[in-house]
């Protein structure tokens, strides 16, 4: 990549989560780093208080983001849903060769993505990295850390079980709902990528689809959940030959109490319904609005824990993945951190969409180690 004038520039940096990433990066990134903050309103931005360049940038002026993209190496976009702002950032980074992070949790957008950029962001050398946030840096590199315990070339079977404690905000939740009002679009979007995407030769990875069932190891009742973390975990492992020869994985929501769980899934399945409809739809949006979040004081009560089940060839490791505030305080961080990994850090020689685990892998994990996430193991046998 030619010299370029920013190392790391955040888009959306006046919104909820956006603003807190720069904070983070305020406070955490080394003193050589050229770091700056963008969005479309400038006024906005200097009330952020930050000694840095303020760019700016409109998700609806393509030549605002192409010169964005041109001007860093890394460009992070808090700017969602992303199904329906996302696409002119992911193009200009695929144009410009720029490396690209995100904290969507949407599929379809994920998928529409690497259908529309992957091959360009290989030919350009941009590393297009999504969802480096809860969503699922700590299911990926989780299942990546749980890997690493067990013996090579062997095959593998991973479980992976969250529980987290907190507030979301209004950018979340309406993310969540144009996913469950897109479930078709999904669908269509899913089959296209799964039938041109390329299968590891010669190894096998699936998808398993457990039952809901009461785990001792994970503290708690447990029902799969699709969200996009599986799909994370399962494509890390047909990138990487680490995962072995016969990967599979499973992947859990664990709650305290039985009816908890049925109660979330009742919650769950009413707002699915709900969104179908445009009408009933724009009600649901009209509960939180975006930019809303959880106070300081809510976030330092909330915490998140992943343990992971890893089985091969007779060796078994119960390992996990903690922290604090897994919606914002900790998503800041992870945010960051990944977007520091990519610019200053020693990587593998890989461009195109990419997960956590293949375009940072070790060199990350061990970089949120250091700012307070733990991953360890909790026995091996």
């Amino acid at each position: 990549m030619a010299e370029r004038q920013h190392d790391v520039v955040v888009l959306g940096a006046t919104g909820f989560t956006g603003a807190l990433t720069a904070r983070y990066l305020a406070d955490h990134a080394p003193d050589t780093t050229r770091w700056a903050v963008a969005g479309r309103n400038r006024s906005k931005l200097e009330r952020l208080g930050l000694d840095v360049p303020l760019l700016h940038a409109d998700v609806n002026e393509p030549d605002s983001l192409r010169q964005l993209a041109e001007s860093t190496r890394v460009l992070i976009t808090t700017v969602g849903p992303y199904i329906n702002y996302g696409e002119p950032v992911v193009a200009a980074c695929a144009a410009a060769g720029t490396d690209y992070v995100d904290l969507t949790g949407e599929p379809e957008f994920v998928d529409r993505m690497w259908l529309n950029y992957n091959e360009q962001a290989e030919s350009t050398g941009a590393r297009l990295v999504h969802s480096c946030v809860f969503d699922s840096i700590p299911y990926d590199l989780g299942a990546l850390f749980t890997v690493d315990q067990l013996p090579e070339g062997t095959p593998i079977h991973v479980s992976g079980y969250g529980r987290a404690g907190g507030n979301f905000s209004g950018g979340t939740y309406h993310s969540a709902v144009h996913i469950m009002g897109r479930l078709r679009q999904g669908a269509k979007a899913a089959r296209e990528r799964s039938a041109k995407e390329q299968q590891p030769s010669g190894r096998r990875v699936r998808l398993v689809f457990g039952k809901p069932h009461r785990s001792d190891e994970a503290g708690g009742w447990a029902a799969p959940v699709p969200t996009i973390d599986p799909q994370h975990v399962v494509r890390s492992a047909r990138a990487l030959d680490r995962y072995g020869p016969d990967f599979s994985y499973s992947h859990y929501m664990v709650t305290k109490r039985l009816t908890s769980l049925a109660g979330l899934g009742v919650g769950a399945g009413a707002v699915v319904a709900l969104a179908q409809l445009r009408p009933t739809r724009n009600a649901l949006l009209k509960l939180k609005d975006p930019g809303e979040g959880p106070s300081e004081e809510q976030r330092a009560k909330s915490w998140f824990r992943v343990r992971f089940v890893g089985r091969s060839d007779g060796h078994r490791v119960l390992t996990e993945v903690s922290g604090g505030d897994p919606g914002y305080g900790e998503t800041s961080k992870m945010l960051a951190e990944s977007a520091l990994c990519l610019a200053h850090d020693q990587l593998p020689e890989r461009s195109g969409q990419l997960t956590t685990a293949v375009a940072m892998g070790q060199p990350l994990i061990d970089r949120l180690t250091r700012a307070g996430i733990e991953f360890r193991v909790v026995e091996s046998s």
